[in-house]
């Protein structure tokens, strides 16, 4: 398959070089210090699974250079699929399918807002990883993990192919058959993590370890609970209980790409995790007391690292 990276990030980057280390035809699009490392000594990731370089790594800035593609997998931030999706039209034909990958629920909506709904899948991935360096994705923990498909549960053939050709390559790749509860499954998980750990400036171990912190995450994770299924999501009614067990096996360094973004003073994707449960409870009129307080607690900063607040 022809595949196009926008975004070769931690998320992109891992998951594209998998695909390119199979033999799949791969383009990565990134940036900067970056792009010109990927394309002077290929794309090398470290992963507790091995590492690997993809050498050479096609790869550029200009997505007018890559043309028609079979799949383009979203790798940027929250706040940037707007600015992506005007800037990957060349990318796309009229059976393109776009899976994004960020941390929340809205980007399906974000991408048919500008392009249209056509070819827009619903993805998640469950992967910690991070740019080590200009050039290198180091892979930090959990077994990688992908998921897409139609939002309305339709078959796709270029999904199925994109799924095999995961599967090929070693990681672990799915279409699940509602691919929205999926991704609210984990953007209940994602969420309440980031937000409890960023507020508290703590990895998760230290939540484990007071269990004022530990009843404020499980309460998180209800209002999402409960938000989600005024929006007719078909979440599991077990779902807080198996997403605290997860929590419960995580190494206790762990902590979610929010917590370190604001740690170092970076934009994060604070408006599209704890903000996104804020305005849709709002919508739906459930209340949502801890997120509501992760939210307000934490925007003054984001708000600095946007360049909108000074003082």
């Amino acid at each position: 398959m022809r595949v196009a990276v926008f975004g070769t990030g931690g998320v992109g980057g891992y998951f594209g070089g998998k695909l390119a280390q199979a033999g799949e035809d791969v383009i990565f699009i990134a940036r900067g210090e970056h792009l010109g490392e990927i394309q002077k000594n290929g794309l090398r990731v470290e992963s507790i699974l091995g590492d690997f370089t993809v050498y050479p790594a096609r790869a550029t800035s200009d997505p007018v250079k890559v043309g028609p593609v079979d799949a383009v997998l979203l790798g940027v931030k929250a706040w940037q699929v707007s600015e992506a999706a005007a800037a990957m039209r060349p990318l796309l034909r009229s059976d393109t399918i776009v899976i994004p990958l960020q941390n929340g629920v809205e980007a399906p909506t974000q991408l048919s807002a500008v392009l249209g709904p056509q070819g827009i899948l619903g993805g998640l991935c469950k992967i910690s990883t991070l740019v080590a360096a200009p050039g290198v994705i180091r892979h930090l923990a959990l077994e990688p993990y992908i998921a897409f498909g139609e939002l309305d549960g339709r078959p796709n053939t270029l999904a199925y192919r994109l799924c095999e050709a995961f599967l090929r390559s070693g990681v672990r790749a799915e279409i699940p058959a509602d691919i929205q509860a999926a991704m609210w499954e984990k953007f209940l998980f994602i969420a309440a993590f980031s937000g409890l750990s960023a507020v508290t400036r703590s990895a998760v171990g230290a939540l484990r370890s007071q269990p004022e912190l530990w009843s404020m995450l499980e309460r998180a994770m209800e209002e999402i609970y409960s938000v989600a299924r005024a929006r007719r999501i078909n979440l599991p009614q077990d779902v807080v209980s198996r997403t605290l067990a997860f929590v419960q096996g995580l190494p206790a360094g762990a902590t979610p790409s929010m917590t370190r973004d604001i740690l170092e003073g970076k934009r994060s994707e604070l408006d599209y995790q704890n903000g996104a449960v804020v305005r849709m409870g709002l919508e739906a009129g459930i209340p949502v007391p801890v997120n509501t307080f992760v939210y307000y607690s934490l925007l003054p900063q984001e708000l600095k690292a946007r360049g909108e607040l000074s003082g």
